[in-house]
């Protein structure tokens, strides 16, 4: 199969998955992935598989991998880890087309915009960037970490592209390049800053991957009003690695006996964990907490764990465990703050309300910071006592 064949391919597969039109799909054939992706790096599919592809090694392999909805980790461990290793964290990607493509979409790209791209990665959103805004636009993008933007820089060179490329924290947008029209994010965040919509005209549209550290991560689309102040809603999924400086702090282990804290539940972690769409981003508003899970098994048998964190304070955190044929849950707490208390509460007033979806949630963003509403902006989520 030749490239432009593959390419067709995987324009189809994309298609069948993202609301993308004519003109994102034309703006994939401006930019063929395999002139951005690594050409050493991991394949990821949908479903979370990873295998190592080198295009020296295998190339018709990597080019199966290139022109396949999978992203392709470029690096792990912001470089302190080889990508032949087999653990890391992904800090760096080639991210799936058919992501891609919906961010694309959802940004709403129209020829003469100005453009600031948070998170250059490969420089392939860059490159379609450039494309769909054309030669009376223009695309700023910004890359914290200088390796990856060196590597992006070659990149769009030899394609022939030449958007705007800095080096910084995206986070502080870039204010000698304002107004834009839209600003296109390719990093995870849990908060919008507000530089980006200070930065932008009215009427100008920021799009951004918004994972709230419970549950599903969203794609965010905000619009900006005349008085500075941003509305918008969770249009679709979009699962990306988190921005630098927005990063959850490692926990730590509690210093003193007292910080410790062993309780039970009779509630099924399993029942918050595996909560329909709607209750992450209930619980991340009410909370402002984190979690993950995992199934797993120990020298007792099957395990289920809930892991949870303040952000704000690495000292806070805990565990809840399932196991079967138990009546009750073992808790862990570090800290004085009652996790597992507030995450519950927050939980049942979801339910409370009908358990809301993805589709009745939205932000609005001003100066003081963001809030999260349900159905409108007069409705929004404030924890309880507050």
């Amino acid at each position: 199969m030749t490239t432009a064949e593959q390419l067709e391919a995987l324009l189809r597969a994309v298609s069948a998955v993202s609301p993308a039109g004519e003109q994102v799909r034309d703006a994939f054939r401006a930019a063929p992935r395999h002139l951005f992706a690594p050409t050493l790096g991991l394949a990821v599919a949908r479903d979370g598989a990873k295998r190592l592809v080198a295009r020296d090694a295998d190339e018709p392999d990597w080019m199966a991998a290139v022109y396949s909805d999978s992203g392709i980790v470029s690096q792990l461990d912001d470089g302190a880890t080889d990508i032949r290793e087999p653990a890391g964290d992904f800090t760096s990607s080639c991210s799936a087309p058919s992501t891609v493509a919906d961010l694309l979409e959802w940004s709403e790209l129209e020829q003469g915009h100005r453009v600031l791209e948070v998170g250059t990665g490969t420089g392939w959103t860059a490159a379609l960037l450039s494309h769909l805004v054309g030669v009376h636009g223009s695309v700023t993008s910004i890359e914290v970490d200088s390796s990856v933007a060196e590597q992006a820089a070659k990149n769009l060179s030899d394609a022939g592209f030449q958007p705007r490329l800095l080096v910084g924290d995206g986070a502080l947008g870039c204010a000698d390049g304002k107004p834009y029209d839209r600003v296109h994010v390719t990093c995870g965040i849990r908060r919008v800053p507000y530089a980006w919509v200070e930065q932008c005209r009215p009427g100008g549209v920021i799009v951004a991957p918004f994972c709230p550290g419970v549950g599903d991560d969203f794609a965010l689309r905000l619009v900006v009003m005349p008085g500075g102040i941003a509305h918008g809603r969770f249009l679709g999924f979009a699962s990306y690695m988190m921005m630098r400086s927005q990063r959850k702090p490692r926990t730590k282990a509690a210093q003193r006996q007292e910080d410790k804290h062993w309780l039970e539940t009779r509630i099924d972690p399993r029942t918050v964990a595996y909560a329909p769409t709607g209750a992450g981003l209930a619980i991340s508003a009410l909370t402002g907490l984190t979690s993950v899970y995992a199934d797993d098994r120990d020298e007792d048998g099957e395990l289920f764990r809930l892991w949870l964190s303040d952000p704000a304070d690495p000292y806070s955190w805990g565990t809840v465990e399932w196991r079967p044929n138990t009546d009750e849950y073992e808790v862990y707490q570090v800290g004085g703050r009652p996790l597992w208390d507030e995450v519950t509460d927050a939980y049942f007033r979801w339910v409370s309300w009908g358990e809301p979806g993805r589709e009745r949630f939205g932000m609005t963003v001003t100066p003081e910071g963001q809030r999260i509403w349900l159905d409108a902006p007069e409705r929004t989520l404030v924890p309880a006592g507050a």
